[in-house]
């Protein structure tokens, strides 16, 4: 164990009643949140839209507390804190993403829909067929996301409590599947609206002080902090440079193109994204929404070039890689070494960044988990099982039930993630999200000659070459840092699919549109396309 790791588990046991104390304030305070907003939860409307009651500044917070997630916190410091420049892709692409969602998604799709993106896909087909198609892909990219949350909870609780063992860190990814549920059967949209809005104002006031304090160690010389993380990096001037991690061959070329696709064009199918746009009361509230993210979101990713160069800089990197393989604890092992490794303010820092960290794996899981249990409930159960028969109770004990179901698998598939790189496993999230969900959303909205079977097939086929590819990539089996670094039978070379399957889910929506003798449904296209430029009957 190095030097660092050592202090920190040191400085951990040392300040355990500390750092206990502040995650059980939060968590604490959370709960008391997620059953005040339970007790205001009367109707499905409250559960899944939050009463459609949040303004665009309440919902921009909160959609920035949903996105700002422990792949934007941990995992992209991490990427920047190992490979430099290359790691700040991250940073480029999921920012940018949200123009494609704000010119494109944000207003239409709340004009259109009542609570999940089924709603928009079954206005104008047939409802049983898109509702299980659109119910299947949101619970399938909810798990990958959760995947992320779950991987960066484990590394960041065990570096604080010391615990090495394999047993003790899948132990903490049960404890935070069983916070989600707790949180979302409670609480619902309500509840989990109010707790990312207190996690995104705590993350970019953590992140915030953490550049401050990076800035201040180099004299608000940025360019003295970047000399310095590239000397410290080993890699000197090339640290700072493209091509260290995406550069060095033709396949690390495309893998880098295939990465900054599906970040770009991910955010737009995000279901627990494209849910948050059905808590405010107008299209014009849904827009100011996403302004007010942008903002705090554009604020966020350039502090996190000050978080990675900033542990590049103080913390050698092989010390980062013997706390986690892919990178995930340069955050919290930065504000050991700002506040002093073997000081009470390190200790102090590291337990308030980590709270934080946490208070954002908590917040976002949460936010994740209601999208999938909602989609299952509404689209799944709802209308295709009980054939519009449902009651709203019904309708919600289901949500309830699919809440707990969604909490275990995640678990399940968290502790074997848990060495994995989190802003890679979001990466893959995304790739899923924009191949199998962004091509029917777009040609649902804006193509007329849209059918059914086209939607079926773009769904369908966008998810399965998505998550196939991802089978049988490098992120699962053949590399060190693998899920299953022991076996290798990955014949795809790239380690995000996005650059394949998000075409191939384009081109399948336009090839199962012509080759079916399926007539569109002309009338109800007009009656969607007035609804979602101008908002005329939304719910």
């Amino acid at each position: 164990m190095s030097p660092a790791i050592t202090l920190a588990a040191g400085e951990a046991s040392e300040h355990r009643p500390l750092i206990i104390s502040l995650f059980a304030v939060f968590v604490v305070a959370t709960l008391v949140i997620t059953v005040w907003a339970g007790r205001q939860t009367k109707d499905a409307s409250d559960f899944y839209a939050g009463g459609r009651q949040f303004t665009g500044f309440q919902n921009g917070l909160a959609v920035s507390g949903d996105y700002m997630s422990a792949a934007s916190f941990l995992g992209i410091a991490g990427a920047i804190a190992l490979f430099g420049y290359d790691g700040f892709l991250y940073s480029i692409g999921f920012l940018v993403a949200w123009l494609v969602a704000l010119l494109l998604v944000a207003e239409p799709l709340r004009n259109s829909g009542r609570y999940t993106m089924g709603d928009v896909l079954a206005y104008r087909m047939r409802q049983r067929p898109v509702r299980t198609a659109a119910g299947t892909s949101t619970i399938v990219v909810s798990i990958f996301y959760l995947l992320a949350q779950m991987a960066g909870a484990g590394v960041l609780v065990s570096l604080l409590l010391g615990i090495t063992s394999d047993g003790g860190k899948i132990g903490i990814v049960a404890l935070v599947g069983v916070l989600m549920i707790v949180y979302v059967t409670i609480g619902g949209m309500k509840g989990t609206t109010w707790v990312q809005m207190v996690k995104a104002v705590l993350l970019i006031a953590g992140a915030l002080l953490l550049t401050f304090l990076v800035l201040l160690k180099f004299d608000f010389n940025v360019s003295d902090l970047l000399g310095t993380a590239a000397d410290n990096s080993g890699k000197g001037a090339a640290f700072l440079e493209p091509g260290l991690k995406y550069g060095a061959t033709g396949t690390t070329k495309l893998d880098f193109i295939s990465l900054g696709i599906a970040l770009v064009l991910g955010t737009a199918g995000l279901p627990h994204i494209l849910i948050r746009f059905y808590t405010v009361p107008t299209a014009k509230a849904a827009r100011k929404s996403v302004i007010w993210a942008i903002g705090l979101i554009g604020a966020f990713y350039l502090m996190t070039l000050a978080l990675g160069f900033g542990a590049a800089a103080l913390i050698k990197p092989d010390e980062i890689i013997a706390s986690n393989k892919a990178g995930n604890t340069a955050a919290p092992l930065l504000a050991l070494h700002l506040g002093g490794v073997d000081s009470n303010w390190g200790a102090i820092l590291l337990a308030t960044i980590s709270a934080v960290a946490f208070a954002t794996i908590l917040a976002v899981v949460a936010g994740l988990t209601l999208a999938s249990s909602s989609s299952f409930a509404h689209d799944i159960y709802a209308n295709v099982i009980k054939r519009g028969q449902a009651t709203e109770k019904q309708e919600m004990s289901a949500a309830r039930w699919a809440t707990v179901g969604i909490g275990a698998v995640s678990i399940l598939l968290g502790a074997l993630a848990r060495d994995l790189n989190v802003a890679g496993l979001v990466a893959l999230a995304f790739a899923v999200a924009a191949s199998a969900n962004l091509p029917t959303i777009i040609y649902s909205l804006f193509w007329k000659r849209f059918t059914t079977s086209g939607a079926l097939w773009s769904i369908y086929g966008g998810l399965v070459t998505a998550v196939g590819l991802v089978l049988f990539s490098p992120v699962v089996s053949g590399k060190p840092t693998s899920m299953f670094p022991d076996v290798d039978f990955h014949w795809f070379p790239l380690e995000n699919p996005g650059i394949i399957s998000i075409p191939v889910g384009f081109l399948l929506g336009i090839l199962g549109t012509y080759l079916s003798k399926e007539e569109p449904d002309k009338g109800k296209y007009a009656e969607l396309e007035v609804r979602s430029l101008t908002g005329t009957g939304a719910h």
